[in-house]
């Protein structure tokens, strides 16, 4: 048994902020916390304590295409447009150059990268699954052990999300040669989710959940035999991200993807909606009242595309969400936040959209939903600094020239809008130290595997 106590100028419990606060961790989890007590001599002392952030959506693989997608490729006289759809064809080219090896080095790339943002767990929404030809790997859970490795590599929290692939679009279309990499049936599937359970075993709270890609890859049928498979396990899936996808939706059943969603599955807890980014009135507030997690991923949303989610309706609907970082083109925890709130501002002409009465600080209310939100997404039973969660949590340096002179909830809105750069300081994961003096303890050798992985792809 492991037991540690550290103690912090001020930490943002549950309840609101504390000062002079010593938690005690034991086996990773907390095991105490008081507040307004003096640090004992030999006690490690840290400034401001936030809970770590969940992030719950990744593509870790697209971390190596990330900046690549940035020059136009259509012609801008022709009728043909920049969008998610071509994107999509330059990601299903990268993809297929890339190796057990090689996702192994670039995840744990990004997964230190996470952890130096303040992200504490990820949720990795996993389809890379076979050869570059389509072929099974003679381990058919070959890459989602290489996800587990660059986990266990960084010590961030693992949530693996395999992901059903079965179709190219709606009404059970044929899978794209592209696709020959995603696509299994249900049968491989239920196979890869018990080889993933067994892979996950060498993580200490590592989870498996499911994830049916989408309304246009997954059928009716494939779909409920997922949620039947999941039990009680989390379930994301994406949904209405783009227009088009939308209004195919609507041409296939009548209906718009997250109405369908809605009407016919059991839409609860262990659900995430993942973008659901374009709602009609009726879907903001159902959804909001089902229990489900609505899984922004903001950065990308705006690099992609995509559209607005329509958070300040949502959230006047008592809704609840959380924030990934999706294709990890700029993985910054407080960038999401900001981006989030930014994209609200601009489509509401108003300031501070997603603060509240009773949360006046917009950051303070950002950072509250996300934590509780992208805990329940990716399977925590208990979230932010509380005896019983696990031991996560980010300390900040309060010397960093955009938090100097602020406390408690004005350090978060400084963190988040106002600092150019990375404030985080320290990182601990399962009462582990990872990140120290905001830089992963085992960066060097990762990124020097990260390095001759990206020369090799990109030559």
């Amino acid at each position: 048994m492991s037991t540690q106590s550290l103690w912090f100028e001020a930490a943002l419990l549950p309840a609101g902020w504390w000062d002079r606060v010593r938690i005690e961790v034991r086996d990773g989890r907390i095991a105490g916390i008081e507040t307004d007590v003096a640090p004992a001599a030999n006690v490690e002392r840290h400034r401001a304590v936030l809970p770590g952030i969940p992030n719950l959506h990744s593509h870790a693989f697209q971390r190596a295409m990330a900046g690549l997608t940035e020059a136009r490729r259509a012609d801008p006289s022709s009728a043909a447009r920049d969008d998610f759809w071509s994107w999509r064809e330059v990601m299903y080219r990268f993809v297929d150059r890339i190796g057990p090896d090689d996702l192994q080095a670039i995840a744990a790339l990004a997964y230190a990268e996470m952890l130096e943002a303040g992200f504490t767990r990820v949720g990795e929404f996993h389809y890379l699954h076979h050869e570059a030809h389509g072929g099974v790997y003679a381990n058919p859970a070959e890459m989602c052990e290489r996800l587990v490795a660059a986990a266990d590599t960084t010590g961030i929290g693992l949530t693996l999300l395999p992901v059903l692939y079965c179709h190219s679009d709606f009404d059970g279309a044929a899978a794209l040669d592209t696709q020959r990499r995603f696509v299994m049936d249900f049968e491989q599937f239920a196979r890869l989710f018990e080889a993933a359970q067994r892979a996950i075993g060498t993580l200490p709270d590592a989870v498996v959940g499911v994830a049916p890609h989408s309304l246009r890859a997954v059928a009716p049928t494939e779909l409920r035999q997922v949620e039947q498979l999941a039990g009680i396990a989390p379930l994301h899936i994406h949904v209405a991200e783009q227009l088009a996808e939308v209004q195919n939706c609507v041409a296939w059943s009548g209906q718009r993807p997250v109405e369908w969603l809605l009407n016919n599955m059991n839409i609860d807890a262990r659900w995430c909606l993942v973008h659901a980014t374009h709602l009609a009135d009726s879907e903001v507030e159902r959804l909001a009242h089902s229990g489900a997690i609505a899984g922004l991923c903001p950065i990308t949303e705006a690099n992609l595309g995509d559209g607005l989610f329509r958070g300040h309706d949502y959230l006047q609907h008592g809704g609840l969400l959380g924030v990934g970082s999706d294709s990890n083109v700029l993985i910054c925890a407080a960038e999401e936040l900001r981006t989030l709130e930014y994209g609200q501002r601009i489509a509401r002409h108003s300031r501070n959209v997603l603060a509240s009465a009773a949360t006046p600080s917009t950051g303070r209310r950002l950072l509250d939903a996300v934590v509780r939100g992208g805990a329940q997404a990716l399977g925590g039973r208990t979230w932010g600094i509380a005896v019983g969660s696990p031991a996560d949590f980010v300390s900040l340096n309060t010397s960093h020239t955009s938090l100097l002179g602020r406390r408690h909830n004005e350090l978060l809105d400084s963190w988040i809008f106002a600092s150019a750069g990375n404030a985080v300081d320290c990182v601990w994961r399962a009462g582990r130290k990872v990140v120290s003096h905001g830089t992963h303890i085992r960066r060097d050798v990762i990124a020097a595997r990260y390095r001759r992985t990206l020369e090799r792809l990109t030559a």
